[in-house]
C-alpha cells in the first residue's frame, strides 16, 4: 500500500527516504505530517535539547579497567566498561 518517497530535509536540504514501512508506522501512531527533517537532522536536533551527559568515572567490576560511565555509580552494584558489559550481554 505504501511506497517509499524521497523528501528534503528543511534543516540541511538533502534528500532522505521516507520508506515505505516508516509510512505505516507514522499511520499507526496517528501522525498525519511526513517528517520534515532527515535522520541525522533529527538525531542532531533531539541530542541538542538534551545538553552534554555528565559522565562518571569507575573501575569494571570484571576486568579492572578505568571507565566512564553516564550514571553516578553506587557501592553495592557492579560497573562495567563497554566490552565487559557487551560480553555479558552475549552471553
Amino acid at each position: 500500500m505504501y511506497e517509499d518517497k524521497t523528501l528534503t530535509c528543511k534543516e540541511c536540504g538533502e534528500e532522505f527516504v521516507f520508506t515505505a514501512g516508516e509510512q505505516e508506522f507514522y499511520a499507526e501512531k496517528g501522525f498525519e505530517n511526513e517528517p520534515q527533517r532527515c535522520k541525522t537532522c533529527r538525531d542532531a536536533r533531539k541530542n541538542a535539547s538534551r545538553g552534554p551527559r555528565e559522565m562518571h568515572t569507575a573501575t569494571c567490576a570484571e576486568c579492572g579497567k578505568e571507565c566512564s560511565v553516564p550514571f553516578k555509580p553506587h557501592d553495592d552494584r557492579p560497573v562495567y566498561c563497554s566490552e565487559c558489559f557487551a560480553a555479558k550481554k552475549e552471553a
